[in-house]
């Protein structure tokens, strides 16, 4: 997951990730979206490549980048049971409180 949050902690890899996640594109085709150099695109795909955010395919000379959603399960899980907690906790809090007002009211 650490690998996970490094990699879209950047905000090029992300757009990264935008480009790819419906389509399969060319890193020549990414880096067209980028006033940055081929080389610092390279080097943005290779990091989420290394994540396990996006695969890449080999088309004759070209490199075809498509995202892999799987690589953001861990993250997923992660953050949907840290919401899960809080809203269960919110719930508790609400429905004492909730208890408390009817309890003042009889």
């Amino acid at each position: 997951m650490e690998a996970t949050l490094k990699a879209i902690a950047e905000p090029r890899r992300r757009h990264i990730l935008s480009l790819v996640r419906d389509e399969e594109l060319s890193a020549g085709q990414i880096a067209a979206h980028f006033e940055v150099t081929r080389p610092a695109v390279s080097q943005h795909l290779t990091v989420l490549k290394e994540a396990g955010l996006v695969s890449e395919r080999r088309d004759g000379t070209r490199r075809l980048y498509r995202a892999r959603p799987e690589g953001l399960v861990e993250l997923q899980s992660y953050l949907e049971g840290f919401w899960a907690e809080r809203l269960t906790a919110l719930k508790r809090e609400a429905e004492q409180e909730e208890r408390g007002r009817h309890g003042r009211h009889r």
